[in-house]
């Protein structure tokens, strides 16, 4: 697990870097992700600890994967990514580790999520044509999407278009583990 200080500020670094690269001010990548410009400075300062909520809408503005916000150094052409360079993010019951991701040709992201009986996460609509792939190791998974809801089980798997909120829930007795891999096509960054 890399030490929350080093990882506040790659965070910070990179988000600089990013906004700068591509001609953004602090308002109008403010404006783009719905996070509020102080957050921003927050985050680019290294002086917080975003959520996977405000790193999600931050890169989703950027064009990048959640994984190139938090990454530590340059990308080679192989990526092997060690257990302990794995990014952990922990809310209440439910955590999630971004195992790896990439931002071309299309953005991917691989993460393994634990979630505590009784607990939930609310995902954000991502951009159009985003979609996401969940299989369930342990548990019971609540899948509540365009307000149904669907159950999956134990080694079964669901596909989804993410384009609008959805919500994980594990409404068992168990910890649920979900795998997950988010597609994130590039063209909707590029415009």
């Amino acid at each position: 697990m890399e030490d929350p200080e080093l990882m506040n500020q790659a965070i910070a670094s990179n988000v600089r870097y990013l906004r700068s690269h591509r001609g953004l001010t602090l308002d109008q990548l403010a404006a783009r992700s719905g996070v509020s410009r102080g957050m921003l400075v927050q985050v680019e300062q290294g002086r917080t600890n975003p959520s996977v909520s405000t790193l999600t809408r931050i890169a989703s503005a950027l064009g990048v994967t959640v994984a190139r916000l938090v990454e530590v150094g340059d990308v080679p052409l192989v990526r092997i990514v060690d257990k302990s360079d794995v990014v952990t993010f922990t809310q209440g019951g439910v955590r999630a580790r971004l195992l790896v991701g990439a931002d071309s040709p299309m953005i991917l992201e691989l993460w393994d999520w634990r979630i505590a009986p009784g607990d939930h996460h609310d995902g954000e609509a991502h951009p159009p044509g985003t979609r996401e792939m969940v299989t369930v190791l342990e548990g019971e998974l609540t899948l509540t999407l365009y307000g149904k809801s669907h159950v999956i089980g134990k080694d079964d798997a669901v596909l989804f278009t993410a384009d609008r909120p959805h919500r994980y829930a594990n409404q068992g007795t168990e910890e649920l583990r979900i795998v997950m891999v988010v597609a994130e096509p590039r063209e909707t960054h590029d415009q």
